[in-house]
């Protein structure tokens, strides 16, 4: 066999000095690294958390375009007292010009033994506000799609980041092997920073996030390639044997290669989809007054294909609202925000209902949110941007609502507050890295000591930041 000159070198030069060590420190396991690295575990085999957490798997759902909190769960009476007129606020910067106080064209009503009032669009969801803590003091940083998408999704607004999902599958694993332990469902294709918002970043492939786009009910639409049309299924596991020994014969002589691993791994999973993605997607085997609870549409049919993958072990789905900025209503609001909720909010109360009927409520995390939310006054006209109209609001990162239920959130609860018309975080901010430690504690993580070592030091979901919020926790 030949060997190249920098391969000899770690072969004899420091090769020596790792059996020299290994004979100083009596550890016959620096010695036998090499011969144990085809030993490796499937990194997606299920894990037990290292701390009690209710919670074992996520459901993201992503409003993405950033949903107005004072249309929806934040109201303001004092925007309709003071509408048409300058508001007295704070230097606040704003993505564009913005002008005078906009109420919100919708009612809101108090819902549920806890009174929290939330807007007449999201009344299915309303009705399960005792389950549902409202964080309505969020905060991110900048008022721009891009950074906070990534933000949201990855804890990182600028550089590459693993997503919140490939921690997750990281630390916890799969409960199903022939599925993805990741999913990320959009439809009609990717939205804004595309892959990145469910990347494995510098974590191990097998981590990154799968795509599917929802717009389409044929599995072979739905995911790529996933029937091999010219070779049956027992020809296609024997050639995926003999990759399999070629790969794990290139790692033997390479270490413990976590690249090389997931692209083993990746091979493997994508013959044993064939079988069980065919199944996950079949809504057919649902009973009709399931399907009929959701509701028509794509939305509501990929919430209840949410359900269905972490009922097969799926430990975290992202169910995102069509791709680019649906939400983004810098202008029409009143139309796109009704119909918009419209699309989603029997889904919504549907999944709920479905996870407490299986008894998956308890130990599933829900989470409703976007990427900031948008302004208490009306946005301006703008060249090339609101065709004129002077009826949608600009993006708002200072303060703005998402929501989260089951596995172990403390329903019918208000955490924080925005002031009184809806500018800022002003009560009990919660920043975007606080959202993430808090979920991971009640996924029995301490979001300090859940870490990755890469290019010589620690990474964690929050970086050097975030705190539980002990309110939202029951």
């Amino acid at each position: 066999m030949f060997i190249d000159r920098r391969e000899m070198l770690a072969r004899t030069g420091m090769g020596f000095g790792a059996m020299g060590l290994a004979t100083l420190l009596s550890d016959q396991k620096l010695l036998t690294s090499q011969a144990n690295a085809t030993e490796t575990l499937n990194p997606l085999t299920p894990k037990k958390a290292p701390l009690p957490g209710k919670a074992k798997r996520v459901i993201h759902i992503f409003l993405n375009g950033g949903m107005s909190h004072v249309d929806t769960f934040d109201p303001k009476p004092m925007l309709t007292k003071m509408a048409g007129k300058v508001l007295p606020r704070p230097n606040l910067p704003t993505e564009r010009k913005t002008g005078a106080a906009l109420p919100s064209p919708y009612k809101f009503q108090k819902y549920g033994k806890s009174g929290i009032e939330v807007s007449e669009i999201f009344a299915n969801t309303a009705k399960h506000i005792d389950d549902i803590c409202v964080i309505r003091s969020m905060h991110a940083d900048v008022p721009n799609h891009e950074p906070s998408l990534l933000l949201m999704n990855t804890g990182e607004a600028r550089l590459v980041r693993p997503s919140f999902g490939s921690w997750l599958t990281y630390g916890l694993g799969s409960e199903n092997q022939n599925l993805p332990g990741f999913i990320s469902m959009c439809p009609g294709g990717y939205p804004i920073q595309e892959s990145q918002n469910w990347q494995a970043g510098f974590l191990p492939g097998v981590y990154q996030g799968t795509y599917i786009d929802t717009q389409h009910t044929d599995l072979e639409k739905l995911v790529s390639h996933i029937r091999n049309r010219s070779t049956s299924l027992p020809a296609q596991r024997k050639q995926l044997d003999l990759l399999r020994e070629l790969n794990r014969g290139h790692q033997q002589a390479r270490a413990t290669d976590p690249q090389l691993e997931a692209r083993i791994q990746s091979f493997e999973l994508a013959w044993r989809m064939q079988k069980d993605a065919e199944e996950v997607f079949d809504l057919s085997k649902e009973p009709k007054h399931i399907i009929d609870s959701y509701g028509p549409g794509t939305q509501a049919r990929q919430l209840l294909i949410a359900r269905r993958m972490i009922e097969r072990g799926v430990r975290f789905v992202q169910v995102w609202h069509g791709q680019g900025q649906p939400w983004d209503s810098h202008d029409d609001l009143e139309i796109n925000h009704r119909r918009l909720a419209g699309e989603i909010d029997k889904g919504i109360a549907a999944l709920i209902s479905d996870l407490k009927r299986l008894g998956m409520f308890e130990d599933t995390l829900i989470l409703c949110a976007g990427e900031f939310g948008r302004t208490p006054v009306v946005e301006l006209p703008t060249p090339g941007q609101n065709a004129g109209k002077v009826n949608g609001r600009d993006h708002n990162h200072h303060g703005f609502s998402v929501w989260l239920a089951g596995g172990g959130v403390k329903g019918g609860t208000v955490v924080g507050a925005t002031d009184e018309f809806g500018f800022a975080a002003a009560e009990n901010k919660v920043h975007v890295h606080d959202l993430h430690a808090t979920m991971l504690h009640l996924l029995g993580f301490d979001h300090e000591k859940f870490t990755y070592r890469y290019a010589g030091r620690d990474f964690r979901l929050t970086d050097v930041h975030g705190r539980v919020v002990r309110e939202v926790i029951a």
